[in-house]
């Protein structure tokens, strides 16, 4: 199972939309896919139609009390798209793991068991924490949102040192598999700036496709759905199918093979 984080340390770069969005995308075109949900406010999950009533077992246990992967897998309504959800008790997971030993491998250590899922994606909460090290530790690689404006850049090279930290002290093949530009607003000539400041900084790592600022990507979560579901024809959902095929493109042969 391939394994993306999907992580930026700034709250609003779109992070849970694009998590939710791709995931929905691979799904679509046959990929077996599990979302996990590592960010204390569950977003993710309500935005895939799972209820509270619905979580049960989170990833929460699978942390804390080291719960079997398999046993806290939710199915959605997308057929190909299962979930691990994320309750509020995960607020206190940083607290209860800090003497914990190899509190930052909680997570890979859940991966030893096999799911039958081709790919997984892991929406980080917005903040460097042992959540996101958890999942920095436990993926082959990682995917960054990014949101153009002013301060997107900072932000990056802060996360840019701390996958660097983490390659050096928990998971030396952590790659970057690509950056996203989000909340694209072509009417602002910042957003522009920003987004050639990006380029010319990480050339082609940053991906072609990129998130428009949509309404109907903003309404999507309120129904529970993505929007690949909620309005599949609109600005945002036409740019997560583009942007999906491009992180498929950039896949290992032999997993796009399987």
């Amino acid at each position: 199972m391939i394994r993306i984080a999907i992580a930026n340390q700034k709250g609003g770069v779109g992070k849970t939309t694009t998590a939710i969005n791709i995931a929905t995308a691979l799904a679509a075109t046959g990929w077996k896919t599990l979302l996990i949900d590592l960010d204390p406010q569950g977003n993710a999950s309500t935005g895939i139609g799972v209820g509270t009533s619905e979580r049960e077992r989170s990833t929460y246990d699978v942390l804390v009390d080291q719960a079997p992967l398999s046993a806290c897998i939710v199915p959605t309504r997308i057929p190909n798209l299962d979930l691990v959800p994320a309750t509020v008790d995960l607020s206190g997971a940083e607290v209860e793991l800090v003497n914990v030993d190899h509190r930052t491998d909680r997570l890979r250590h859940a991966f030893a068991q096999d799911t039958g899922h081709d790919i997984c994606f892991i929406d980080c909460p917005p903040s460097l924490g042992l959540l996101t090290l958890n999942a920095l530790s436990a993926a082959d690689t990682l995917l960054v949102p990014l949101q153009c404006e002013f301060f997107a850049l900072e932000g990056l090279s802060q996360l840019l040192r701390t996958v660097e930290q983490v390659q050096q002290r928990f998971n030396a093949s952590l790659g970057i598999i690509g950056v996203a530009l989000t909340m694209f607003d072509r009417r602002n000539r910042l957003t522009d700036q920003v987004a050639d400041d990006v380029r010319s900084c990480l050339g082609s790592l940053v991906f072609e496709a990129v998130i428009p600022r949509n309404v109907r990507l903003s309404e999507a979560p309120s129904h529970g759905l993505p929007a690949l579901v909620y309005d599949y024809n609109c600005a945002g959902s036409r740019a997560y199918m583009a942007l999906a095929r491009e992180l498929i493109g950039r896949l290992p042969e032999r997993r796009k093979a399987a």
